[in-house]
């Protein structure tokens, strides 16, 4: 006799059907599906979801709850903690078995092996599937006795390897729908509405509202609206922060709504759709690099669980930052003196994403010229931001620091003045963004306090700091533990 137990899908990051191998795998047992989200307020969670981030999770369950009822698999969820409700849901409708794909996260796997123990103690057996990274960790290391620290190398490795597999389809509706009892309780919409996910703020989320669309289907829209419009002009453009020149796919890689499966594979069939080898082929190659950026990150966590948290490079630990509680709440409001900083943090609190060009200039500001700690800015980033991926934000913040193992050298310091004119020539971010600025003329909007005598006072503030006495002092700084670095001019 064939087993006919329900089996549970449990749902994380990765609130999408397609190339969803625990949903795929469930669907092919032949088995009644019950999908779960399960929300734990009190989780022992070192790093729950930002402000900006909850914003987005709320949205994207909502469209999950709807995509799964279409299909014909109501999405059930549930409040408590995660081993505790899995058990109970099992035991309320016979299942057996409960479906997931991993999380990259080291304490997340850690807290899986919890579970799927406490589980296993009530005759509940997991499985889990590889769905939140290209290329399996283990192959990565094969040969290795240390984790790879320089991406380039890393990237060679990589694609070295046989491509990633293709993503999967879809799976057909399940043929046997689950019991009545297993569905009871109210509806997701109601629970979302009562589990009150996205925190009250000052002025509301009317700007994420107004910028996103999360759920699969939007997720979908962007990937092919990049493909025609953008992906063949990326590498020229994806450093003007005044066009919209990259692809906005990452708040939908880190919920899941995409898979970077989807993604590394949409690119590369349209490379060999049009294999010219010129432009268009360079800048979708410089995009899937950027998918190595995102690989690389989660190995360098995978390997350090200490990255959001401690330099990688032990040396700065004795670095002389600066605890100032007025430069980091200038920074965090956008108001250095520093329009393209400004509008940068700006950008940020309005719409929950920030230019990848904005988020180094505006890191190596707090870092280099007002010396605050990397992590205070990453906290902030963690919190305001929709993408905010803990690999790639820890990362990337000690990139800029020049703390990482891949770091920029700590003596590279943006001048925000040269960035803007660069990157945003004629204003136009700025302007959005700093509107007490907008009646400048291009010639002093990055430096308005050169702005000559007769002209209406600004409500603006003056500059923090000098830039160059603040690079001056950022690099006396980094000589107290490197006596031999050099100055780097950009």
């Amino acid at each position: 006799m064939s087993d006919k137990t329900p089996i549970i899908v449990w749902f994380r990051r990765d609130l999408r059907l397609s190339d969803h191998p625990a949903l795929s795998a469930a669907v092919e047992a032949g088995r009644p599906l019950i999908p779960v989200y399960i929300h734990d307020p009190d989780a022992d969670d070192p790093w729950p979801t930002g402000a900006a981030g909850r914003w987005w999770l709320r949205h994207s369950l909502a469209h999950l709850a709807d995509a799964l009822a279409a299909w014909g698999a109501p999405l059930l969820l549930r409040q408590g903690p995660e081993a505790a409700t899995l058990a109970d849901l099992a035991a309320s409708c016979g299942a057996r078995a409960v479906f997931c794909n991993q999380v990259a996260e080291p304490w997340r796997q850690a807290q899986d092996i919890a579970v799927s123990e406490s589980l296993a103690r009530r005759g509940v057996g997991m499985a889990f599937f590889s769905g939140s990274v290209l290329f399996d960790p283990e192959r990565l290391m094969a040969g290795r006795e240390r984790p790879w620290a320089i991406f380039a190398p890393f990237w060679r490795r990589c694609l070295s390897l046989p491509p990633p597999n293709r993503p999967l389809p879809v799976p057909s509706a399940p043929a046997t729908p689950p019991g009545p009892a297993a569905l009871s309780g109210p509806s997701p919409h109601a629970l979302l509405d009562a589990w009150r996910l996205v925190p009250e703020r000052p002025g509301g989320w009317d700007g994420l509202a107004a910028a996103w669309t999360p759920g699969e289907a939007a997720a979908q829209a962007r990937l092919s609206a990049f493909l025609d419009d953008t992906a063949s002009d990326y590498q020229q453009q994806r450093d003007r922060v005044d066009r919209p020149g990259t692809s906005c796919l990452s708040p939908s890689l880190h919920w899941g709504e995409l898979s970077v499966r989807q993604v590394w594979h949409a690119v590369s069939d349209s490379l060999e759709r049009e294999p010219d080898g010129g432009a268009d082929d360079a800048s979708r190659r410089a995009f899937l690099r950027q998918l190595g950026w995102r690989e690389f990150s989660t190995h360098l966590l995978h390997h350090a669980p200490e990255l959001p948290s401690r330099p990688l490079n032990p040396r700065f630990g004795a670095f002389p930052s600066q605890s100032d509680p007025n430069a980091l709440a200038a920074w965090q409001q956008g108001r250095t003196g520093y329009p393209l900083v400004d509008a940068a943090m700006r950008q940020m609190r309005e719409t929950g994403w920030m230019h990848n060009r904005l988020r180094m200039v505006a890191a190596s500001f707090l870092v280099k010229h007002l010396l605050v700690p990397w992590q205070d800015g990453a906290a902030w980033f963690w919190d305001g931001l929709v993408d905010a991926d803990l690999a790639n934000n820890s990362a990337s913040w000690q990139w800029v620091a020049g703390c990482g193992t891949d770091a920029a050298p700590f003596f590279r310091i943006f001048n925000p003045v040269l960035q803007g004119r660069r990157f945003d020539p004629e204003g136009a971010l700025v302007r959005r963004f700093v509107p007490e600025l907008a009646s400048l003329a291009a010639a002093h909007l990055h430096e308005p306090w050169r702005v000559g005598r007769g002209t209406p006072p600004l409500q603006y503030p003056p500059p923090l700091v000098d830039h160059s006495w603040a690079r001056q002092r950022a690099l006396a700084a980094f000589r107290s533990l490197r006596p031999e670095a050099e100055s780097e001019s950009l």
